[in-house]
């Protein structure tokens, strides 16, 4: 009898790709409802510490890159599409692993996101704008949401299985 590899098979990797599947969904959908009801630089106030904005980004995060001269956006597809194919290859080694695979999941979802964004557009749709005062944070989107979440998982991933030593 052939003996799958970890992972291989298993309905594990498939919820973890439902989910980054949901966060592109929802990641889309938002970006479409603010590019139809929003022209460029409209904003629209919410709090006071936080706005509904449209604003593009050519750049990487924290629009790294994005006054060059439009190279970045192969770069960054490229990178994306790279970047998924490795998350996808590790969610079939370690589907097993809950919050690694949770991780992995949500910045597989941010990624896709903002590469469906740059392949589409030529640039990432923000809308996000949080801010103390005159001082504003980047704008972001549910994309750059779940990377971050996705991250911030990663390390507490780390950390944990480093404890467990």
């Amino acid at each position: 009898m052939a003996r799958k590899a970890p992972g291989a098979g298993s309905p594990g990797i498939w919820r973890w790709l439902g989910l980054s599947l949901v966060i592109v969904l929802v990641d889309q959908f938002t970006k479409t409802l603010i590019l139809g009801y929003y022209k460029y630089g409209d904003a629209t106030y919410v709090t006071g510490f936080f706005n509904v904005v449209r604003a593009h980004n050519t750049g990487a995060a924290f629009s790294f890159l994005a006054d060059a001269a439009g190279w970045q956006r192969w770069l960054f597809t490229a990178i994306g599409i790279a970047a998924a194919a490795f998350i996808v290859w590790m969610l079939k080694s370690h589907a097993g692993q809950k919050l690694f695979s949770f991780a992995m999941a949500a910045i597989l979802g941010g990624a896709i996101g903002n590469v469906i964004d740059r392949m589409m557009h030529g640039y990432v749709v923000d809308f996000l704008d949080f801010h103390l005062g005159a001082q504003h944070f980047p704008a972001f989107n549910v994309a750059d949401s779940a990377i971050t979440i996705g991250a911030v998982c990663l390390i507490l991933d780390e950390l944990r299985r480093v404890r467990k030593k």
